[in-house]
């Protein structure tokens, strides 16, 4: 049975995060991350940065919010028990620093099948409370045996 794309282009309603300090230096501890920017306000203002950055990859943790109503909506039609993590690309912009409130707006850009499988691509736009993008997102998600 083929995918069900009727689900492209599906946007769904932008989800907010306030990026705290704590969960910087939790995160960047759990990445074993090394660099004092991330754990010392004093040296990231010397590095350049407004406060404490977040990692690059902390954009997962902010757009999480985002993210799960749209690969969990009942009109995406994903089934999860054959689902598999296909990739995530990232695109930064702004960095992200601590103190910062992140609007993150998600959309299902393709479903498509190839070879079997059900392949479902969201993109995700994450801005900060200037409304300076700070990241963008391409999740895939592959279904097997479709």
């Amino acid at each position: 049975m083929p995918v069900d794309d009727s689900a492209k282009g599906k946007t769904f309603p932008p989800a907010d995060y306030e990026v705290g300090k704590e969960k910087i230096r939790e995160y960047a501890q759990a990445v074993g991350e090394e660099n004092e920017v991330y754990f010392d306000r004093e040296q990231a203002k010397a590095a350049g940065f407004r406060d404490i950055p977040a990692p690059p990859m902390f954009a997962v943790v902010y757009s999480a919010g985002a993210m799960a109503p749209a690969i969990f909506d009942p009109e995406v039609k994903m089934n999860f028990a054959a689902m598999v993590h296909g990739g995530q690309e990232f695109v930064w912009g702004e960095p992200v620093c601590a103190g910062d409130a992140i609007s993150t707006a998600v959309e299902v850009k393709d479903i498509s099948e190839r070879d079997g499988k059900g392949f479902y691509v969201f993109e995700s736009v994450s801005t900060n409370q200037d409304g300076d993008e700070v990241v963008r997102g391409t999740w895939t998600n592959i279904v097997r045996g479709v």
